[in-house]
């Protein structure tokens, strides 16, 4: 099984990973490490790829699902199995993992230097625009500039066209993120009305709002590395990544 180990200098405590594709037991156009069970795929397969990340990972407790919305809610964590609607959630008890899915949109995983906090975040464009770090971070008790990020596997930007609607969002926020050239920086115009949007850059300028400086990360592209990556864009159909950070 081949997943992704944060590279960032978080306390010896916290436990962060990133799933890919490989290692699962799901058939095509799955294959073949789902762990997604809204897509189409067997519930059996997904079931075996969770115990099989169960045991690779160690968890502590089930992780924390959540019904993602493209929304900005971000709730505390639990081990009870329950699915909560929200796009993050937060803990700052041993032993609960946070998790968040995604196949194109950016996992933004987060803890504070004291190793004491963390959240996973799940930011779409449209969550992202919204505000889904914002309301990340106010979960912390911990100030902004103790807190460090890792982005996560998502869609790159020369994959990631989008038009009028996404770029208006954008720049809705530009007072907040640094001024109007700041967001136009993270646009290619590629013909009228379309550009290619660099969802990293973006999320850099939302963490940067908010007084995170400590950023790591973001150097994939999930639409163009189809033999490690799901990308829903790239596939339509096709499975889910898992994103996890938790304090041991």
């Amino acid at each position: 099984m081949s997943v992704l180990i944060p590279d960032w200098p978080c306390p010896a405590n916290i436990r962060a990973a990133a799933t890919t594709r490989r290692g699962g037991v799901s058939s095509p156009p799955w294959r073949s490490m789902n762990l997604a069970y809204h897509v189409g795929d067997s519930p059996v397969a997904v079931q075996q790829n969770w115990q099989l990340l169960a045991a690779l990972l160690r968890f502590p407790s089930s992780p924390q699902l959540l019904e993602q919305v493209h929304g900005t809610e971000v709730v505390v964590a639990h081990s009870d199995g329950v699915i909560r609607r929200a796009d993050g959630s937060y803990s700052d008890r041993p032993g609960v993992v946070c998790t968040v899915m995604t196949a194109d949109c950016l996992p933004i995983l987060l803890c504070n230097r004291q190793g004491t906090e963390v959240a996973a975040l799940h930011a779409g464009w449209r969550g992202l625009a919204e505000g889904v770090v914002a309301s990340g971070i106010r979960q912390f008790r911990s100030p902004p500039a103790q807190l460090m990020a890792w982005l996560g596997p998502a869609i790159g930007q020369a994959g990631f066209e989008v038009g009028a609607e996404v770029y208006k969002a954008f720049l809705a926020n530009a007072p907040a993120w640094g001024g109007v050239a700041q967001i136009e920086n993270c646009f290619v115009s590629t013909k009228p009305g379309h550009w290619c949007a660099d969802l990293y850059a973006l999320s850099r300028l939302a963490l940067a709002a908010q007084g995170v400086s400590h950023i790591y990360g973001g150097q994939f592209c999930t639409y163009s590395d189809a033999d490690r990556f799901y990308s829903f864009r790239r596939d339509a159909q096709t499975g889910r990544m898992a994103s996890l950070i938790w304090i041991s």
